[in-house]
């Protein structure tokens, strides 16, 4: 019998983050990068973080519990193929986490929501769907031809 996991995907936008108990959303109608923002921001990337902790501790608890102990060559092959996508899964996470401390500490550092390229800031829509965000959308679709160009040749 196949495991089932929850999985969290890293590149979606941080859904669980998304209950920040005041109620409170970033407008274009207050100062850029207030402090009522960065806090904003902070809580709605620790809640992400926490969130994916969460998830990793998960699935420790199910490796420690679900030893593979099929005795079918499929079933056991087919148990392997899950716990295989449910540790690259939490090894992309583990990543994320990485990016979502380095938010952290730009939100320290008074750098978060300006772009790293431009300067410019980035719009608080592509802060709210991509908190993780360093890159104006013009500056990210840059990179990414310059990327794909880079690639060809």
């Amino acid at each position: 019998m196949a495991t089932v996991f929850n999985r969290v995907d890293d590149s979606s936008s941080p859904a669980a983050a998304n209950d920040l108990d005041d109620g409170y959303r970033p407008s274009a109608d207050e100062p850029f990068m207030s402090l009522r923002q960065q806090d904003y921001f902070r809580r709605k990337l620790n809640q992400w973080k926490e969130a994916i902790q969460r998830d990793s501790l998960g699935t420790l608890s199910q490796l420690q519990l679900d030893s593979l102990r099929e005795s079918d060559l499929t079933d056991r092959a087919s148990s392997e193929t899950d716990w295989s996508i449910e540790l690259r899964t939490r090894d992309r996470q583990r990543k994320l986490i990485a990016k979502i401390d380095a938010a952290l500490r730009r939100i320290d550092d008074g750098e978060y929501g300006y772009c790293e390229v431009s300067g410019e800031p980035i719009s608080l829509g592509r802060l709210e769907a991509r908190p993780i965000a360093t890159m104006t959308v013009e500056a990210q679709e840059r990179h990414e031809r310059n990327e794909k160009v880079s690639r060809d040749d």
